[in-house]
């Protein structure tokens, strides 16, 4: 578990001494349980909040509370995610603040419980913009500035669904694959830059994922937010590239690469039979 005192973009950075001082962190996907986890997370490591979401009133009620429990600055941006040009006008809105991003989360994301011939083609293609696009856009637009600092944090959300395809989940389960192994390839690169990047893969987790997929009946026990918030940080901490949060997660993606892909792909698939 990470120390109260440290925080994730330098686990021994002494605690800023004035409210201008602090660093910023940027949490897209904010108005749901994860996002709102992560957000609360850096607050009480005094880190000044950026969020990111679609849906205003959520965004600004998470703000104000923030805001009165922690002291900290908070911006809230609706941006949907899925257009480019979108999550550009954030990024240059935010340099024309001067706010620099010291940590970056890239948490927004969802999934569509369907087959692909079934599915809305534009929701699929919303689904990869979301979940693959903006995690590559966000990432390659800060790290130059967190690198020229000597200093940053970049954590993507990826998920257990990352380590085998998965039928009636097949856009979602390649997208985390996408941000798992980009995430992995961004930790090998940023080595020795003093930038920090993990993928977090979190199972089942007590938040509105599965209702917003189309199905809010996936087995099992759910880990909460804050148990894959501590993971991540902890991942950090350790300098791993990935983590999966969870043991009984962990015994399964273990698992899953013992087997033929073929096997796995099938056991995936009867979940949501």
């Amino acid at each position: 578990m990470t120390h109260p005192d440290q925080t994730p973009a330098d686990h021994r950075a002494p605690r800023p001494s004035t409210p201008d001082e602090r660093p910023w962190a940027l949490v897209t996907g904010a108005t749901g349980g994860l996002g709102q986890a992560f957000a609360g997370y850096l607050a009480r490591r005094d880190h000044n909040l950026v969020l990111v979401g679609r849906r205003t009133e959520v965004l600004d009620r998470l703000a104000d509370r923030i805001r009165v429990d922690h002291g900290v600055q908070v911006i809230t941006e609706s941006v949907d995610l899925s257009d480019p040009a979108r999550t550009t006008a954030l990024t240059t809105d935010l340099a024309d603040r001067g706010i620099c991003v010291d940590t970056l989360v890239n948490n927004a994301g969802f999934g569509t419980l369907t087959t692909v011939a079934e599915a809305d083609p534009a929701r699929l293609a919303a689904e990869v913009a979301v979940d693959c696009q903006a995690v590559v856009q966000l990432s390659s637009t800060l790290l130059p500035a967190m690198i020229a600092r000597g200093r940053g944090t970049i954590i993507n959300v990826s998920s257990t669904a990352a380590f085998q395809p998965i039928p009636g989940f097949a856009t979602y389960a390649a997208a985390k694959a996408f941000v798992l192994s980009f995430s992995r390839a961004l930790w090998s690169e940023t080595r020795g830059t003093g930038v920090r990047v993990t993928a977090i893969c979190p199972g089942p987790t007590d938040t509105g994922f599965f209702d917003a997929a189309g199905d809010d009946g996936f087995p099992g026990r759910r880990r909460h937010p804050d148990q894959v918030v501590e993971t991540a940080f902890r991942a950090l901490s350790r300098h791993e590239p990935a983590a999966v949060d969870g043991l009984a997660n962990k015994v399964q993606t273990t698992a899953v690469g013992l087997v033929p892909a073929r096997l796995a792909t099938a056991a995936a698939g009867r979940l949501f039979d």
